[in-house]
């Protein structure tokens, strides 16, 4: 079977473009929607950038961990926390600790979303923190491990404003900064 350099023309643009496309698909940043009792927003994160730390945080996401869990520490001019604590404040059982990815080229500005750990930098489990404010002083650089930011805000910063202002005092095991009316995730649901 002959075919003519029209028609070969099309398969190949054709062709290019599928490839395109589906390059373009691949591409495409993930995205995780977090519902709350205050409202709803989206983060996207970047597996380019930060590719254990993605692969940690969307297993949390796709296994529910972070269903019926709640903001637990919020200090306004600094960040939003939670991922860690149900509403009773039991904290939930985590998988083992990742290992820091140093500097992933994402800052620690405001509506980015980093993963918490302890001050042993290979400790983040599933705890994250919404950065409120420009927090250059996390960032890893030099001799400072800092925190691995991984993402952004991309709709919904209304919401985590919103979080942000909250009153707060004590609660559960923390003596100070847990919401006094408390911030549920009632879930983290990837966006198709």
């Amino acid at each position: 079977m002959q075919i003519t350099r029209r028609a070969a023309a099309f398969v190949l643009s054709a062709s290019l473009a599928l490839a395109g496309a589906s390059a373009f698909a691949a591409d495409k940043a993930p995205r995780v929607k977090f519902t709350t009792t205050l409202g709803e927003f989206v983060v996207e994160v970047y597996p380019d950038k930060a590719p254990k730390t993605v692969e940690n945080f969307l297993t949390y996401v796709k296994a529910k961990h972070y269903d019926g869990t709640i903001f637990h520490r919020v200090i306004g001019h600094f960040m939003i926390q939670g991922g860690g604590y149900d509403a009773n404040y039991n904290q939930k059982i985590t998988r083992p600790p990742i290992a820091h990815e140093g500097a992933t080229g994402v800052k620690n500005e405001a509506g980015t979303i980093a993963m918490a750990r302890t001050n042993d930098p290979n400790s983040a489990t599933s705890q994250f923190f919404i950065n409120v404010a420009d927090n250059s002083r996390l960032d890893p650089t030099g001799p400072n491990t800092g925190y691995v930011a991984f993402g952004k805000v991309v709709s919904g910063m209304d919401v985590v404003n919103k979080i942000k202002s909250v009153a707060t005092g004590p609660g559960g095991p923390f003596p100070t900064d847990a919401p006094k009316t408390q911030v549920l995730i009632q879930s983290a649901t990837l966006v198709p």
